[in-house]
C-alpha cells in the first residue's frame, strides 16, 4: 500500500503521519508530496482549514498515484467563547471516500489569537516567543501552551487515527 502525505516540509506532520500508518498497514509506503494547500497560509475558519486538509489528501493522492492521500492543515476558528486552534486531517482513496477528523482543539489566548486574526501565521508566532525559527515545529502552539504537557507530534497522531476511521473500521 502506497500512502502519500501532502507535506515534505513539515517534520512533525510526516512524523505524525509515518507512526500512525506503521501500525495501521505496516507494510505501507509513506511518502511526502509536496502541495499546497490551495487556502491562505493561515487559514481562519474550520471550513477553511477543513478544505485545506481535504485538497492536500486528494492532490498529494493523486500526485504520488497512492492508494491514500493524506492531508493536514492546521487552522484557527473564531466563535462567540473566543479564537480555537485545530489541526484538521483529511484522507481520501482512489475511489472518493474520506475520513476527517479534528485534533485537540483549544482555545488560544488573546496575545496570540489576535495575531492570527491579523492574519498573522500561528507557526512565526510561536517561533518569535521562543525564540528560535523551528519551534512550531519542534513544539507546536500546544506544546508551548501546556508548558510541554502535550506535543505537536503526539497530537497529530490522534488525529491521523481518527481520520483512518472509514478505512479501518469496515461495513458492520
Amino acid at each position: 500500500m502506497k500512502i502519500a502525505i501532502g507535506s515534505t516540509t513539515s517534520e512533525s506532520k510526516i512524523r505524525a503521519t509515518e507512526s500512525v500508518c506503521a501500525r495501521a498497514f505496516p507494510n505501507a509506503t509513506v511518502v511526502p508530496v509536496p502541495v499546497a494547500s490551495g487556502v491562505p497560509a493561515q487559514p481562519t475558519s474550520d471550513e477553511e482549514t477543513i478544505r485545506g486538509a481535504l485538497h492536500r489528501a486528494r492532490e498529494a493522492r493523486r500526485l504520488a498515484d497512492a492508494d491514500l492521500g493524506i492531508g493536514i492543515e492546521g487552522g484557527v476558528h473564531r466563535d462567540l467563547r473566543g479564537v480555537w486552534m485545530c489541526a484538521w486531517v483529511a484522507v481520501v482513496d482512489r475511489h472518493g471516500r474520506e475520513g476527517l477528523s479534528c485534533g485537540v482543539r483549544f482555545q488560544l489566548p488573546e496575545w496570540i489569537a489576535s495575531r492570527t486574526l491579523r492574519g498573522e501565521e500561528l507557526g512565526a508566532i510561536v517561533d518569535a516567543h521562543l525564540g528560535h525559527g523551528n519551534a512550531h515545529e519542534e513544539f507546536g502552539a500546544i506544546g508551548l501552551l501546556t508548558r510541554g504537557l502535550l506535543d505537536r507530534q503526539a497530537a497529530l497522531e490522534q488525529a491521523v487515527a481518527a481520520a483512518l476511521i472509514p478505512f479501518l473500521s469496515g461495513d458492520p
